[in-house]
């Protein structure tokens, strides 16, 4: 199996969006309605708006065997986007992303899914405060959660 970290490259946004689309989908159905699903990732291009942030924020790709594992951004200090593969959780991928975007950082703010908040827990991030945000009028139920390195 090989593992390559690397930086996003604008021709990666195509297979990123699918991976987002699918773990929306999938691995967080399991903290979130149907409805709320669809609010956060309606479609294949729910990304789109999102196309000049990857190109403008410090944003990386894990590649195993040749295939996007997982993605993740940053903004500043702010941590925009950490998604990985239906097929490639628990397997170190998140890890890999979060340590390279934390390098050279004395504090991070991410705003960390229910499905999340355990693995930022885990890396030491603390629950700022939680917070209900409005995406097409549909309430989703996040945390804004800080880390100090």
């Amino acid at each position: 199996m090989e593992v390559i970290l690397r930086k996003y490259r604008p021709e990666d946004f195509e297979d990123i969006a699918k991976l987002f689309y699918q773990t929306v989908h999938s691995i967080n159905a399991r903290d979130y309605s149907p409805c709320q699903l669809d609010a956060w990732a309606k479609d294949l291009h729910s990304l789109d708006r999102r196309r000049e942030d990857f190109a403008n924020q410090n944003s990386w790709i894990v590649l195993i065997d040749d295939e996007i594992a997982g993605f993740g951004s940053i903004d500043g200090s702010y941590l925009d986007m950490l998604y990985v593969s239906k097929d490639r959780q628990r397997c170190k991928v998140a890890t890999a992303l979060c340590d390279e975007m934390e390098k050279g950082l004395d504090k991070i703010t991410t705003h960390a899914s229910i499905t999340a908040k355990d693995f930022f827990l885990k890396r030491g991030y603390v629950v700022i405060r939680q917070q209900s945000v409005l995406r097409d009028g549909v309430a989703l139920t996040n945390f804004e959660m800080q880390k100090t390195l």
